[in-house]
């Protein structure tokens, strides 16, 4: 069992003298003790290095439009995502459909159960951006919509 005094004291020595690593054997006992950070002064800096350099005048930013975020169908649950109702079947809908609130967009399944999930929201849907078979977590963005 390690002792927590000697332990402080090791981490002591090494905080005194600078140290780095310090590995010691006893017999059938073994400790190494590493720490992270510098530990040695930097070396100085030439004075050539700190004379001053010249700025070039930097051009002004041209000004950037601020593009709102795509609304999305974001996952209500964690589980396993089906586009369509069996792997035979098209899928519940493609890029391009209209969509409204009660609309199905997919299945997920949890614990045994498939759950379907409905749009809750009117629009276009504009982009998949999960794969069937897929694991999704709780609000991962499913599909990408236009309203």
């Amino acid at each position: 069992m390690i002792d927590i005094l000697k332990l402080k004291e090791l981490v002591a020595v090494m905080t005194e003298h600078n140290l780095a690593e310090v590995d010691i054997k006893n017999g059938e006992e073994a400790i190494s003790i590493k720490r992270g950070g510098m530990f040695t002064q930097p070396a100085p800096i030439a004075q050539a290095a700190m004379a001053p350099q010249p700025i070039a005048a930097a051009a002004p930013a041209a000004p950037v439009a601020a593009t709102p975020p795509a609304p999305t169908i974001d996952s209500p649950m964690v589980g396993t995502l089906y586009l369509s109702p069996n792997p035979d079947s098209p899928p519940f809908v493609k890029p391009g459909a209209s969509i409204g609130p009660d609309t199905v967009v997919c299945l997920i399944e949890a614990m045994k159960v498939f759950n379907e999930i409905k749009a809750e929201k009117a629009g276009v849907l504009e982009q998949v951006l999960v794969k069937t078979g897929q694991p999704v977590e709780f609000g991962q963005k499913l599909f990408a919509i236009r309203e």
